[in-house]
C-alpha cells in the first residue's frame, strides 16, 4: 500500500535533483507542463511528472547527467544487456579477497 503513495519534492529539491534553476522549474509550473499539489502554500511536484519533463528536451536530459542526480550514478559497465547486472561481475565480486586468481 505505502508503494502506490506519489514521490513529491519542493521546488528547491527538484532545481537541484535534475540539475536546473528555481526558476526553470517554477516557469514548467507555471505553463502547467509539472503536475502538483499546494501544500502548507508550498508547491509539492510529482516525481514523475518532473522524470517525464526532464525527458522532453535534449538540453535538460544532459543537464540532468551532467549537473543533477546522474552526475553521480557510476556507469556501468554491462556487456549482456539482456541481463543486468553481468553475471560475471557478480562471481567476481562475490568472491573471496583472499583467493588468488
Amino acid at each position: 500500500m505505502l508503494n502506490d503513495l506519489p514521490i513529491r519534492v519542493s521546488v528547491s529539491e527538484a532545481a537541484k535533483l535534475f540539475g536546473v534553476s528555481s526558476k526553470t522549474i517554477r516557469s514548467a509550473l507555471k505553463s502547467e507542463k509539472l503536475r502538483y499539489i499546494v501544500v502548507n502554500n508550498r508547491y509539492k511536484i510529482s516525481f514523475d511528472s518532473l522524470l517525464d519533463w526532464s525527458q522532453l528536451s535534449t538540453r535538460r536530459r544532459n543537464q540532468l547527467s551532467t549537473s543533477g542526480i546522474g552526475q553521480y550514478v557510476q556507469k556501468w559497465n554491462i556487456a549482456n544487456k539482456k541481463y543486468s547486472p553481468n553475471p560475471e561481475m557478480i562471481k567476481r565480486l562475490l568472491k573471496p579477497k583472499n583467493q588468488s586468481s
